[in-house]
């Protein structure tokens, strides 16, 4: 014989169930409508996705072309090149399992690599039947793109859609766009940083710092990132006080004043706590810095890029075309900085820009890297893409695009089978 209950308990339990089947359909219409934004967003999206998987395939295309002269797969090459090669062990092996390769200046050591990229690409080839190096290509790509709608994102919003995808599609064509091919941490970490950049533009900046955050987990230059969110959202809490005070700020336009400080205090943390890591791993607090020496990175304030340059211009020697490339495309960088200034950038992306230059005109470490360095600068084409946006003879953005398409993936095939040392 059943017994039911009754009064005050029946009442509770039915309370408990309706709140239960309530917050589940909440819950699934929550999920319903974030799925229905994202794909709304990545329709408006879809030019300037298109647009950049299209000359990056123009890139792996000629990449993957050039294989069959010189006898090695293309993919291969693209997924286990120097650095590449450093991802895929602390993946397999974890940290501590992977063994340090010899070198002119001390060990190299899994160390000097920070560890967001790997752990993704572990999870990645623990999830789905493909290799390690598949893994790692497949992560970095998807990343690409992830970073392509953020520059679009960033520059819709400040500039509108036809800079937003004319920005996405440039970033593919710069001279070392092949690094957006290779199974390299740039991509992730610039992924992070753009949307990064996306949330502080939009004062989210408790969003920001998170994204800083994952950022510095990826690569060290994320000291870049976490100072440009910091000035930024500094910049935003004086700004609010001061326009507050005076009566001049809307009080729909303000914002928590705690969100920018929360935003800004933790924007550092990913970097400052695996470098304090491989600190306690070496049992030295500069043990990462110890590492790092092995590759010669260090900061000299633009020495050994002032002397390469002279180098460069006063032999008569044979030259590396990449060292030309690298010279030029420094000096571009220069020119376009300046012109982000005169376009009146937020002051984060500003900020951003001027930081990533910074760290790769004042590197010690060999020439042709700054190039690379620079590839999270995305802000530095908005000057370029807004000149772009202008042009209304039909076709011709398209043609420009094409011919810097083909031009940066011959130079990409040169950069993976010619070039002797890592882009």
């Amino acid at each position: 014989m059943s017994t039911q209950l009754a009064g005050p308990d029946a009442d509770e339990g039915t309370g408990v169930r309706r709140a239960s089947r309530l917050g589940v359909a909440g819950l699934r219409r929550g999920l319903g409508d974030y799925r229905a934004r994202l794909l709304t967003s990545g329709r408006y999206a879809g030019p300037a996705l298109l647009g950049y998987a299209a000359v990056r395939a123009i890139g792996v295309i000629i990449v993957l072309l050039w294989h069959h002269k010189h006898g090695e797969s293309g993919l291969h090459r693209l997924s286990t090149m120097w650095d590449a090669y450093w991802y895929a062990d602390i993946a397999k092996h974890g940290y501590a399992g992977s063994k340090p390769v010899p070198g002119p200046h001390g060990p190299y050591q899994a160390y000097a690599f920070f560890p967001i990229y790997p752990m993704v690409i572990r999870a990645c080839h623990l999830l789905l039947p493909l290799s390690v190096s598949q893994a790692a290509l497949l992560v970095a790509w998807f990343a690409s793109l992830v970073a392509a709608w953020g520059i679009f994102a960033v520059g819709d919003h400040l500039y509108g859609r036809r800079v937003g995808t004319i920005a996405a599609v440039l970033w593919g064509v710069t001279p070392y766009s092949l690094v957006e091919s290779l199974a390299y941490s740039e991509l992730l970490f610039t992924a992070f940083t753009t949307w990064a950049m996306y949330a502080a533009v939009r004062r989210r900046w408790i969003l920001a710092g998170l994204l800083s955050t994952l950022a510095g987990l990826t690569r060290p230059t994320a000291v870049a990132v976490a100072g440009a969110v910091c000035l930024g959202a500094l910049v935003a809490l004086v700004s609010q006080w001061w326009r507050t005070r005076h009566g001049t700020m809307p009080q729909e336009a303000r914002v928590a004043w705690w969100r920018p400080v929360v935003g800004g205090l933790i924007a550092p943390l990913g970097f400052v706590s695996f470098i304090l890591w491989v600190g306690l791993q070496k049992h030295s607090l500069t043990g990462y810095f110890k590492v790092q020496e092995a590759w010669q990175s260090q900061f000299d304030y633009g020495s050994s890029t002032l002397q390469s340059v002279r180098d460069m211009l006063a032999t008569s020697n044979t030259l590396w075309m990449s060292d030309v490339v690298v010279a030029i495309t420094l000096m571009a960088s220069v020119m376009l900085f300046a012109l982000s200034i005169l376009q009146r950038q937020p002051i984060v992306l500003v900020a951003l820009s001027a930081l990533v230059l910074l760290l790769a005109l004042g590197d010690a470490s060999y020439f042709n890297s700054r190039a690379r360095f620079l590839i999270p600068a995305f802000a530095l084409l908005f000057p370029l893409a807004g000149a772009l946006a202008r042009v209304r003879t039909r076709g011709a953005v398209a043609t420009v695009m094409a011919f810097a398409a083909v031009t940066s993936g011959l130079f990409g095939g040169y950069l993976a089978f010619v070039y002797t040392n890592s882009p």
